[in-house]
């Protein structure tokens, strides 16, 4: 029986957040997993394996050391936000055991940009490592693109990529920059910036927008437009749902927030696929949402994905979960 085995029934006892805290607190304890040798390049960087961790675990880039011990090809950490901000009341985390699920409206909980740095430096792991960026959740919608790219300025130096996230559920109003106008002048504006930092940095960071699964045929196709004409390198897709598909009824479904596990993989596998499509390999793909098992990850990677991450299945299958999917990945 592995470790995780064991210390799962313990943490299951606790409230969701408190466990998430004691894990990761013992992922500090964590030994060097051995994976199989699955290097992968996207975004013109070369990825030792391609499962990486989704950002929303580590929010606040103080735990890296322990995570990269367990096998992951990259990690990706925040959402961080240039003031620190609490997020939402607790609870704010709810299982659903029975589908293999989680319901979270954390809010961008996060020490803020100038703390989050400061973790970092104090890092010894030299890994590949995404940067997830967010917007205040008192920054008006029309403001927004300052924070990011105050956020964009700030990380540049210490990314190996970074990940403008509008799609999380849980700050009111941040979806609505996935529509056609606010999105372009969002990505259009990180774009110019970054070609100026990267002058002054010899280095071009690239650059990576994270979508919802809750999109129509033709929201897909104005966000993929505006991807590639604001020259981004990858796209996630996708973060939680706002759907309930597949945990009608059952205990905090009627939770508000977002929902990520088992029950989204389907839904989020078809937004993968329509993006791949629309896409036609010019942009990166990193498949997200509903991986709890390697089967699960060679359907993503069956999608179109050229990377993925784990976050929910890794809570339910422990670090496992990792060498699993690094296995299914295809021998290239």
């Amino acid at each position: 029986m592995s470790a995780y085995a064991l210390a799962r029934p313990l943490l299951f006892s606790l409230d969701p957040e408190t466990a998430h805290h004691a894990a990761l607190t013992l992922s500090r304890f964590s030994v060097r997993a051995r994976v199989a040798e699955r290097p992968v390049t996207a975004m013109g960087i070369r990825f030792p394996n391609p499962v990486g961790l989704a950002a929303g675990l580590d929010k606040d880039a103080a735990h890296i050391d322990g995570l990269a011990r367990l096998g992951f090809g990259f990690l990706e950490v925040g959402t961080v936000t240039p003031r620190a901000q609490p997020g939402n009341p607790r609870p704010r985390i709810f299982r659903i055991v029975q589908k293999d699920a989680l319901i979270n409206r954390f809010g961008f909980n996060n020490v803020g940009v100038d703390a989050f740095l400061a973790n970092l430096a104090r890092t010894r792991w030299r890994g590949i490592l995404g940067i997830n960026i967010g917007k205040n959740f008192d920054t008006p919608l029309e403001r927004a693109s300052d924070d990011y790219a105050f956020c964009l300025e700030k990380v540049y130096g210490a990314a190996s990529y970074v990940t403008v996230n509008v799609s999380s559920p849980n700050t009111k109003g941040l979806r609505d920059l996935q529509q056609e106008r606010q999105l372009e002048e969002l990505l259009d504006r990180l774009s110019h910036a970054r070609e100026r930092l990267a002058r002054s940095y010899g280095r071009r960071v690239p650059l990576v927008l994270k979508v919802a699964p809750d999109l129509e045929p033709e929201q897909i196709r104005t966000i993929a437009d505006a991807v590639l004409r604001c020259r981004f390198d990858g796209l996630i897709a996708t973060n939680t749902s706002v759907s309930r598909e597949g945990v009608e009824g059952l205990p905090h479904a009627d939770e508000a927030g977002g929902l990520s596990g088992a029950p989204i993989l389907e839904r989020s596998t078809r937004v993968l696929s329509s993006f791949s499509e629309r896409l036609a390999g010019k942009v990166a793909l990193i498949g997200a949402g509903g991986i709890l098992s390697g089967e699960d990850a060679r359907r993503k990677i069956g999608a179109g994905a050229d990377l993925v991450q784990l976050y929910t299945g890794l809570i339910y299958r422990g670090p496992a979960l990792v060498r699993e999917c690094v296995s299914a990945y295809p021998v290239k």
